[in-house]
């Protein structure tokens, strides 16, 4: 018994470890679980600037396909395969 240090027979310094290993490992809120979730809110914040961005490129569009008539027969024809009723209609579809 005289071999252990003075410093872990103290109640303070035991319940302070027990307290610090319960905190990073038991806890609801331990440590790896904070690390998980600032990851995921990491890739979150990046997927939110991405469709932001996507959001500004779709007001772009659409602000041309509301002013531009020419654009919006194209966008149309392109887009959802509309023709005019005596035209036929053809797709070609490439292989790679």
């Amino acid at each position: 018994m005289d071999r252990i240090p003075k410093i872990f027979k103290n109640f303070y310094f035991i319940a302070g470890l027990v307290f610090v290993i319960w905190m990073i490992f038991l806890d609801n809120n331990d440590l790896i679980s904070q690390l998980r979730l600032s990851s995921k809110y990491n890739d979150l914040l990046k997927e939110k600037e991405y469709y932001q961005e996507k959001i500004k490129e779709v007001e772009v569009d659409r602000q041309g396909l509301l002013s531009d008539d020419e654009l919006l027969e194209k966008f149309a024809r392109e887009r959802y395969l509309m023709k005019k009723e005596n035209e036929e209609l053809f797709i070609i579809v490439q292989k790679d």
